[in-house]
């Protein structure tokens, strides 16, 4: 599965666009990781705690828009692009989407239609 961020594919050919896709991740701090991360402000510097979760839902929201674009037969995604947003005090949600597309090779014809 190609994902990208742009609207084309270096090398292939988009055949037939099959629709948005979406995967979305919802995850909500620990108490325990609230409170290192306290501490850790009052030094500076990087939160680990906060980018290693941030890391983990946004690697999920993508495996999740993977699995409905190979449900409906696409072979890569274009124009991927993320949003996050706060759902409650604690909580926020990684949403990511794309379009799912049929691609071949430059110099590939594509399929006969019906096939």
């Amino acid at each position: 599965m190609i994902v990208a961020t742009t609207e084309h594919a270096a090398g292939y050919t988009v055949v037939r666009t099959l629709g948005m896709v979406r995967g979305s991740s919802v995850r909500v701090r620990h108490v325990g990781m609230d409170l290192v991360a306290s501490l850790r402000n009052l030094a500076g510097g990087e939160v680990y705690e906060y980018t290693k979760l941030l890391a983990e839902v946004r690697e999920q929201a993508v495996d999740r828009m993977v699995a409905e674009a190979e449900a409906m037969g696409a072979n890569g995604i274009l124009a991927v692009r993320f949003q996050s947003a706060e759902v409650s005090r604690n909580g926020a949600e990684m949403v990511c989407y794309g379009t799912a597309v049929e691609m071949r090779p430059d110099g590939h014809a594509p399929p006969p239609r019906g096939e």
